[in-house]
């Protein structure tokens, strides 16, 4: 779960971001200001920073630009300048992720998992280049896969999201995260997709497929 700093002078909005966002387990910091905000981001250590552009004090740009001075925290920017010209300054500075008002909750919320997600695969630490579990052997480098010696004609999705299992044993990835990963940030595709594959990828395992195990209500997880 995510520590995520809110700067929004609109007291209801920013009350109502905090509280949905801390019923989904993340800690929300809310401030009103610019000043505050560099303040309090100098005292927690920060995953996100949802920020409006109009504040008190200081503006959202020039908290942006003092933050990115500091450390490289994802921005997501709230205004409700729908100008082109405003959007292209706003990214150009350094903000991950634009939201002109005003914009549905569910909106938001989408962008910031987003984020979030994008943040977790970046602190991913490489996975040895190869990989042994039993008769299961995959030479990442090589992009082969074989058990017992015998070669296993996998896809290009199927090679990755065994990779990506099998570097993580005892690990469980969401549906969602393993979109993210394995088909891009931007897939717009159906958890089915995964589920399709992950399907496949057993069957094409044979005996060894039944370590890729479901977990209920969040996705797969690879069995050591």
């Amino acid at each position: 779960m995510a520590t995520i700093l809110i700067v929004e002078d609109e007291r209801e909005l920013a009350l109502l971001l905090r509280q949905r966002l801390e019923s989904e387990g993340h800690t929300a910091l809310v401030v009103y200001d610019g000043p505050t905000a560099l303040a309090l981001a100098g005292q927690h250590q920060i995953d996100l920073v949802i920020l409006d552009w109009m504040l008190p004090g200081l503006d959202g740009l020039t908290v942006m630009r003092r933050l990115r001075e500091r450390s490289p925290v994802p921005v997501l920017m709230l205004t409700a300048r729908s100008e082109e010209v405003d959007r292209v300054l706003g990214l150009e500075i350094g903000a991950d992720d634009y939201v002109t008002k005003p914009f549905s909750l569910r909106e938001l919320l989408a962008r910031v998992h987003s984020i979030l997600r994008r943040v977790e695969l970046l602190r991913q630490p490489p996975a040895a280049p190869l990989i042994r579990i039993g008769d299961l052997t995959i030479e990442q480098e090589a992009r082969r896969v074989t058990i017992a010696g015998t070669s296993v004609e996998l896809t290009v999705k199927e090679f990755d999201l065994l990779c990506l299992l099998a570097a993580h044993p005892g690990r469980s990835f969401s549906r969602s995260y393993l979109l993210d990963r394995i088909w891009g940030i931007e897939y717009d595709g159906s958890d089915r997709t995964v589920d399709t594959h992950i399907v496949r990828l057993r069957r094409k395992l044979g005996a060894l497929g039944e370590r890729i195990v479901t977990v209920w209500g969040v996705g797969y997880r690879f069995e050591p």
